[in-house]
């Protein structure tokens, strides 16, 4: 029997609810940012962040611009920072794990070049760290059914797999993530909007953890979100970008492939470039991503084009992109001539997180009574 997770229509009360719970976590996530600027290079354990992305394909500009370029900020501000392959959730919505070797390969390629520091920041893949799995154990009895089918990126996933069953592996979803940030007591998690709940149900987990099994004592820190500035970008179809629907920038492409997939990006008939993502997205789109290398406001960008039409800015969209990748795609040519370099540094998290995953396991299992 196929398990359905049917959404309700959201209540205007719901709607503003929701509302000011992420202006809250806005403001929480304003202060957080401060203190890491002020405090971090004193005080790395106290600021470590836990961020990841699963190797079900190459990495896009969107990764780039959203997570990639925060994670090196961090890093560079003196955070200890860990970086997660989520390998294991590769087949938390698919038959197979696909080319998964390749992915990770040309994933640390891309960290690497990006600027992440191996020296200063672990990179680590899932299903090398067997202690930070066996945490899914306690995690799971701390976390109700409904608790679980009533998460957005549960239900958003399950909609998308075409009407398959709900496999186990997706309705824990959370538990995996929950287990991912704080088996090494990471305090901050950089997120979107969307995965705000995600993070609210590992703080949960935390605090009923340190309730349940260890007599109120603080085992686990509830960690903080930390929010992107970073826009939402639709990919050159106009629908969200997407690595499944091929419509995205990776940043593996060349100069021209790069050209190419910009010139074939949807616009709209008005020659006069304005910035108005309500009634012109994917306009509004592509003046965000060049403002997004450029540094500048999409509006800015919208005024350098002016009249010159969509294939104007086209052209200004592909140089601010190219422009910006151009360091980034040197790195990269020169990583993928020494594979050894690139395996060494994965063997080397993989190294870190292990001993970290294995102390903070050793821990639960003495504060449940488990020592034996």
């Amino acid at each position: 029997m196929t398990t359905t997770l049917t959404p309700s229509a959201p209540s205007d009360a719901v709607h503003a609810d929701e509302h000011a719970t992420y202006t809250a976590a806005r403001e929480r996530s304003a202060v957080l940012d401060q203190l890491i600027e002020e405090q971090a290079a004193g005080d790395p354990a106290r600021f470590r962040v836990l961020s990841g992305d699963r190797p079900t394909g190459p990495l896009h500009v969107g990764h780039y611009l959203a997570s990639l370029r925060n994670r090196v900020r961090l890093q560079d501000k003196g955070v200890d920072t860990f970086v997660l392959i989520a390998d294991y959730q590769v087949i938390t919505d698919r038959d197979a794990v696909g080319e998964i070797g390749d992915n990770i390969r040309e994933i640390v390629i891309d960290y690497l070049a990006a600027g992440l520091d191996p020296e200063r920041s672990t990179i680590f893949a899932h299903s090398a760290v067997p202690a930070l799995n066996q945490l899914m154990l306690p995690f799971l009895s701390l976390t109700t059914d409904s608790e679980l089918r009533r998460n957005p990126t549960v239900k958003e996933e399950l909609a998308l797999s075409g009407g398959r069953p709900l496999s186990g592996l997706l309705l824990t979803y959370p538990v995996h993530q929950a287990a991912d940030i704080l088996f090494c007591h990471a305090r901050v998690v950089p997120v979107g909007r969307d995965q705000l709940p995600h993070l609210e149900q590992t703080r949960a987990i935390a605090r009923r953890f340190n309730q349940r099994y260890a007599a109120g004592h603080s085992v686990f820190a509830e960690p903080e979100a930390l929010l992107s500035d970073v826009p939402l970008l639709l990919g050159m179809d106009g629908a969200k970008m997407s690595k499944s629907r091929g419509n995205v920038i990776n940043l593996r492409d060349s100069a021209d492939e790069t050209a190419d997939r910009i010139r074939t990006a949807r616009t709209d008939s008005d020659r006069r470039i304005t910035f108005d993502p309500a009634t012109r997205p994917e306009v509004a789109n592509l003046l965000t991503l060049a403002g997004l290398f450029l540094d500048e406001s999409p509006q800015s960008v919208a005024e350098r084009v002016g009249d010159g039409g969509a294939r104007e800015l086209k052209e200004v969209v592909i140089e601010a992109v190219n422009e910006g990748l151009r360091e980034h795609r040197a790195r990269r040519s020169e990583l993928q001539r020494h594979p050894g370099h690139v395996h060494e540094v994965l063997r080397r998290g993989n190294a870190r997180a292990n001993e970290v995953a294995e102390q903070t396991l050793a821990t639960v299992r003495a504060v449940m009574g488990m020592a034996y």
